[in-house]
């Protein structure tokens, strides 16, 4: 058996129906549990990303937005969409909704977690957290054991997707979708891109907010004020374009029908891939934020899955599917049985992907769309990876932040660091097909790991939850202290309670400044 055929073995066994099912049911649960969050609170998720803090330790909530963005906005948005219509049809864009939107839920529970859990790196005195911290901390006062290998398990897991797996499937949509515009070789791109990452990853999680602050909210409004110039343009077609979307989703017309299992399954694994809901990327993120309330983040969290599915993934898959650009074949790989032929004739020998969204933007923007779409993939992917490589290297703090032997510590640092350059420059010149398994396996393996460790652990989330609303109603600004609410283990948190003094005590002003959280 060759590696092609493990890794596609190891594919379809972590992204089978039971994965499937748990995405969406995990959602659903969430969703009941926090009183329909996703609109009940989405005037906190505003309110918070206006007014959001800083400090020296910590990113302010936008920042910490930007960060989650960077990683969830990338050829997930752009390719993704792009294969999961090749395989699922254009009803998998639904079901990328339907995913998103419970998964909002998922999202506010995860990143709540994280937030709750989080604590000082070591070595720098900025905020650290995740899936990894939580799993470790949540019982171990009843199971610490068992709590502290789940957490090593994650932190592994996570160090091998976030550094070797995912990497890959970014650099190589970012060197086919230039190529394809330019004719530049890829191993160009490669080069390109491993000497701007090397710049980026060295400099810490403060760079890498500050360089996502700025970068993402250009990026992806740009991309969203394209679409909506075709959307215009192609005003008649939106009827159809919904149409076609529903009858797909649900297998109402007859050749879709044989795929409907595939466009619920390529929907939500898009779906996930791109805003990451379940998969525990977004705590990382969420922990490095200064907040009073970890609810304060959780729901700025939520609200990114908003801007990456049903923003940006709704105009890659507007664009493809009003322009008729895109094809949908019989099976789970490319080439394969053609059995729908989008009405813009785009020839079958396409391969699923960027490729997609070029064509379409070209047949509105004659001559401009292969440019612009490689222009803003390459944005899309470089701060993707740079996300990843926070993931990553959080994960590996995780492991070494109690070694004694710091300078250990700071060397397999810089390994992790040589490890990412590696992936993103072989990702950028091998085949697709590979890159985008690996990746699979990467998103798929994280999922798992994460929402079933989510769903035993969900209950101080949730206590988190209550305690702001409980707050808020009473015109307060939400503060946080754990141990009101029976939450154990959570010492950042105890300690900076135990700090607060009242207006005009002794020490009030280190009470503003901890007000200003």
């Amino acid at each position: 058996m060759s590696i092609a055929d493990l890794v596609g073995a190891a594919n379809g066994l972590i992204w089978s129906i039971p994965l499937i099912a748990l995405c969406l049911l995990a959602g659903l649960y969430f969703t009941i549990r926090t009183g329909l969050l996703q609109v009940r609170n989405l005037p906190d998720m505003l309110a918070q990303l206006k007014k959001g803090e800083k400090s020296k330790d910590g990113t302010s909530s936008f920042q910490s937005l930007m960060m989650s963005l960077s990683g969830r906005v990338g050829m997930g948005n752009i390719g993704g969409v792009a294969t999961a219509i090749a395989f699922g049809g254009p009803g998998a864009v639904f079901w990328m909704w339907a995913s998103a939107f419970l998964g909002a839920s998922t999202s506010f529970i995860e990143c709540t977690l994280g937030q709750i859990y989080k604590e000082r790196d070591p070595d720098t005195g900025e905020y650290r957290g995740g899936p990894a911290y939580y799993f470790e901390k949540a019982y171990k006062h009843k199971a610490r054991g068992l709590s502290v290998v789940y957490g090593i398990l994650f932190a592994v897991v996570t160090i091998i997707a976030m550094s070797f797996f995912l990497p890959g499937v970014q650099a190589n949509g970012m060197a086919s979708a230039i190529q394809n515009a330019w004719e530049i070789p890829t191993w160009v791109t490669a080069i390109g891109l491993v000497i701007g990452l090397g710049f980026i990853v060295i400099g810490g999680v403060k760079r890498i907010a500050h360089f996502a602050a700025f970068v993402v909210p250009a990026m992806a409004l740009l991309y969203v004020l394209i679409a909506l110039v075709v959307f215009f343009l192609n005003f008649s077609e939106i009827p159809r374009v919904f149409s076609l979307i529903f009858a797909s989703a649900f297998g109402v017309q007859p050749v879709f029908g044989a795929i409907l299992g595939l466009a619920v399954k390529w929907g939500v694994q898009r779906g996930i891939y791109s805003n990451e809901a379940g998969q525990g990327t977004g705590p990382h993120a969420a922990a490095a934020a200064e907040v009073s309330h970890p609810a304060k983040q959780g729901f700025a969290q939520s609200f990114s899955v908003y801007v990456d599915t049903l923003f940006v993934c709704s105009a890659t898959a507007f664009i493809i599917i009003s322009t008729g650009m895109f094809n949908t074949f019989q099976g789970e790989s490319w080439p394969g049985e053609l059995i729908y032929e989008g009405s813009g004739g785009l020839s079958a020998d396409v391969e699923p992907g960027p490729g997609f969204v070029q064509a379409g933007l070209d047949s509105v923007f004659p001559g401009a769309g292969p440019s612009f779409i490689a222009i803003a993939l390459s944005f899309f992917v470089f701060t993707t990876i740079v996300a990843y490589y926070y993931m990553a290297e959080t994960n590996l703090n995780y492991l070494t932040r109690k070694m004694k032997n710091r300078l250990a510590a700071r060397a397999m640092q810089r390994l992790l660091q040589a490890l990412v350059l590696v992936s993103v420059a072989y990702g950028a010149v091998t085949t697709a097909g590979a890159a985008w398994g690996l990746g699979d396996i990467g998103v798929g393996s994280m999922a798992w790991l994460n929402i079933v460790g989510v769903l035993f652990l969900q209950g101080p989330a949730l206590k988190a939850l209550k305690d702001y609303r409980q707050q808020k109603k009473q015109g307060l600004d939400p503060q946080f202290d754990p141990r009101k609410l029976g939450i154990e283990n959570a010492e950042f948190w105890e300690l900076r309670a135990d700090n607060r003094v009242r207006p005009g005590e002794a020490g009030g002003e280190r009470e503003k400044q901890l007000d200003r959280d």
